[in-house]
């Protein structure tokens, strides 16, 4: 359930051993102990959003989870944090409270790269997650080393998924409007639930029960578009992702060079404006082609930030 197109899984497996044991006692050993909070009352959410706001972008993923959940978004997460109210790591985490036909994302996020002593700490306690689960999520590319101490401490598998880049608007009038004619316009409309399938079919990551149950929870919580053939099927369809990136970007084989994704990127982000929704995505480093149709409608990308995408107990 990753950012916006076409990912390459890169596998970087640790080894495990009798240097993960010294390991773990050294790590260990670095810990000061703290009690992480889990963020329950409403200004408590509050005041980490706005926090997360001053941040941006290279918060986008943690305050678009908040940014959700705050205004009764349908939400699979809960939020922790090391610390309360001056806090330097702030996780989105599956909640334990609900199950689900599909994994949630993990997400997560520094205030300061010192921080990520704090990160690591907080990453070892027991009760942040079911280490026994596969656990996938996102983070800054600087916290490679960390989650690959982490795992070798808790005896988890680990590898990187994708390395994307940050692409965002920071108001409307960023966004460059591509001509849309008036035959086109009428066969944009949102995706159904009944069109779930068909989506899962075409989404690199779906093909699976998980991925039916995942594209059906994005449907029918969250912005989506289409454009439609003459018998009114999707051919090109765009969702929003639950922490609010623009993703599962697709157009059908034959019907693309004709404008549909610049279309439906156009509508989504003005719909998304009027709203006062957050506009971003995460395109991964070497598709250069989503990268380029981004910046031709004025998305700007944070240079000095990658997401990377991994998973712990594949």
């Amino acid at each position: 359930m990753i950012a916006i197109c076409e990912f390459t899984f890169t596998a970087c497996l640790c080894v495990l051993g009798w240097g993960a044991k010294l390991r773990h006692v050294t790590l260990l050993n670095d810990l000061v102990c703290t009690e992480m909070k889990v963020l329950q009352q409403n200004d408590e959410l509050m005041t980490a959003e706005g926090i997360l706001l001053e941040h941006l972008p290279k918060s986008f993923q943690v305050y678009g989870h908040l940014y959700a959940y705050n205004r009764n978004k349908q939400s699979t997460i809960q939020v922790v944090v090391d610390t309360w109210p001056d806090f330097k790591v702030i996780i989105c985490r599956p909640d334990p409270r609900q199950e689900f036909g599909f994994t949630p994302e993990m997400t997560m996020y520094c205030k300061e790269s010192k921080d990520g002593h704090a990160l690591k700490e907080i990453l070892m306690k027991d009760s942040l997650f079911n280490w026994s689960s596969n656990i996938n999520g996102g983070c800054d590319i600087s916290h490679t080393s960390i989650l690959q101490e982490v795992s070798l401490n808790r005896e988890v598998n680990y590898r990187s998924l994708a390395l994307t880049r940050l692409l965002h608007l920071p108001n409307r009038s960023h966004l460059v409007k591509p001509a849309i004619d008036s035959g086109l316009e009428s066969r944009i409309s949102s995706l159904e639930l009944c069109h779930a399938h068909l989506v899962n079919q075409t989404w690199k990551f779906g093909g699976t029960q998980q991925g039916y149950n995942y594209i059906a929870f994005l449907i029918s919580n969250f912005p989506t578009y289409c454009i439609t053939d003459n018998e009114g099927q999707p051919i090109s369809w765009l969702l929003v992702y639950e922490y609010l990136a623009l993703g599962v970007l697709y157009t059908m084989p034959k019907h693309r060079k004709r404008g549909f994704a610049k279309a439906l990127i156009q509508t989504m982000a003005q719909r998304l404006f009027d709203q006062d929704y957050p506009v971003f995505c995460y395109i991964e480093e070497d598709n250069m082609a989503s990268y380029k149709l981004f910046k031709s409608l004025g998305f700007i990308e944070e240079p000095s930030y990658r997401e990377l995408w991994f998973e712990f107990n594949f």
